[in-house]
């Protein structure tokens, strides 16, 4: 008996028992269909961030108050901080100071509503900002109306750019342009209004109100510090150097000797990607791991069948063994019938496992308003078809052993 023999022997003994078969290779679709989902989902997941990172440029870097959180206990720390303060900016702007610096802009994050003659909007992002520079980096200029300019951030001047959504919530088909929105009890004169523009870098452009930093900063807030710090160099391939120059520059501002004591951390895109890659990777391999379990479960069930199995097919082992069948003959048949019904779970498992994830990023791109991409990792798939095979030969063993070792004359008369 040839192996293309006992191949095609694995083929009909699995077709002979087809609920038997699809019951068997339940548990493995269902561990496939999780890792392949778990590995999709994990992978567009990153696609969505590292694109709206990306929309920040890679010439930006992010100077935030406070030590970098290297925990969840640390995070309240740093949103609290303020550390970042108008000799920052000053310092960060001197001649020499940051030499391939291009232009920066200090952010505060401003809580509350927005409201027009009785009506209010409650999700807005009102962000203390500057126009032009805002403009620039997110590549979104006023659909109508214009920017603020300098001169209304030193004046700290109370006008407003809103989003498409903060327009149509609050003035309806009736022209924003001139007209006061109250936030925090100020009047604010709306002097733009930005295009729908949707998701970038992690704000929605059209729930958004900007705002001179310096007017959120004094009449909306009251302090004396800032969010953040966003900075333009001159190009991707400085940003490492002037990396060193701002740390030196915020040291030099805060008196601080020590690295270790710093009271400020910067954050590079690039540094953004790689965590935030790492992250999800790891996470994503930490649920596969967790998922496979379920294929060891799944495994010991396709021995246990098959081990039943060898049990019904004890004669027909026998006569294959009278009329010349050897022990490998035998063993090869068994083990074929494992493989060949984990492979084709897995197979079966893969399709599904696309499929399911196709269907999560429409219902989320739709349902959730996020542009979430489908991802399909080729990887994921042939190690899915990898595993559910081994499994299949790992399990699939003991049940073939066992049958090949049947005396062909016990089996023969086994009733």
């Amino acid at each position: 008996m040839t192996t293309k023999y006992s191949i095609k022997t694995a083929f009909l003994g699995v077709k002979s028992n087809k609920s038997r078969s699809a019951l068997t290779i339940l548990g493995i679709v269902i561990g496939i269909t999780a890792i392949i989902m778990m590995v999709s989902i994990g992978r567009g997941a990153e696609n969505l961030i590292l694109g709206e990172i990306s929309g920040l440029g890679a010439e930006t870097i992010v100077v935030r108050p406070g030590r970098e959180p290297s925990g969840p206990t640390d995070l309240s720390d740093t949103l609290f901080a303020n550390s970042l303060k108008g000799k920052d900016v000053d310092a960060l702007q001197r001649s020499g100071n940051v030499p391939d610096l291009i232009n920066l802009m200090p952010v505060l994050s401003v809580p509350g509503t927005v409201s027009y003659k009785g009506e209010t909007y409650k999700r807005p992002q009102i962000i203390g900002g500057g126009a032009e520079f805002w403009a620039k980096t997110f590549d979104v200029y006023p659909e109508i109306g214009t920017l603020f300019d300098d001169n209304d951030i030193r004046q700290k001047a109370n006008v407003a750019i809103v989003g498409n959504e903060v327009v149509k919530e609050l003035f309806g088909n009736e022209n924003p342009i001139g007209k006061k929105i109250t936030i925090k009890d100020r009047k604010f004169r709306i002097v733009g209004v930005f295009p729908d523009k949707g998701q970038v870098a992690f704000l929605n452009i059209d729930n958004t109100v900007l705002v001179p930093y310096t007017t959120a900063q004094t009449y909306l807030l009251g302090i004396d510090h800032y969010h953040e710090i966003i900075i333009k160099v001159a190009s991707p391939d400085v940003v490492e150097r002037s990396v060193l120059d701002i740390e030196r520059t915020i040291r030099d501002s805060h008196n601080i000797t020590d690295p270790e004591k710093d009271d400020f951390y910067i954050e590079t895109q690039q540094g953004l990607v790689d965590q935030i890659s790492t992250i999800i990777g790891t996470l994503t391999i930490f649920l596969a791991s967790v998922v496979a379990i379920a294929l060891v479960v799944a495994g010991v069930g396709v021995m246990n069948i098959m081990l039943v199995s060898v049990t019904e097919r004890t004669r027909e082992i026998g006569l294959r063994k009278a009329l010349g069948a050897t022990t490998k003959n035998i063993l090869e048949q068994f083990l074929f019938e494992s493989i060949i019904l984990t492979g084709i779970g897995g197979i079966i498992g893969v399709l599904f496992g696309a499929l399911f994830a196709y269907l999560i990023s429409v219902i989320i791109t739709t349902y959730a308003g996020l542009s979430w991409p489908f991802s399909f990792s080729f990887g994921a798939a042939f190690l899915g078809l990898f595993v559910s095979t081994l499994v299949g030969l790992v399990f699939g063993i003991y049940p073939a052993r066992k049958a090949s070792r049947k005396s062909p004359i016990e089996a023969l008369r086994y009733e």
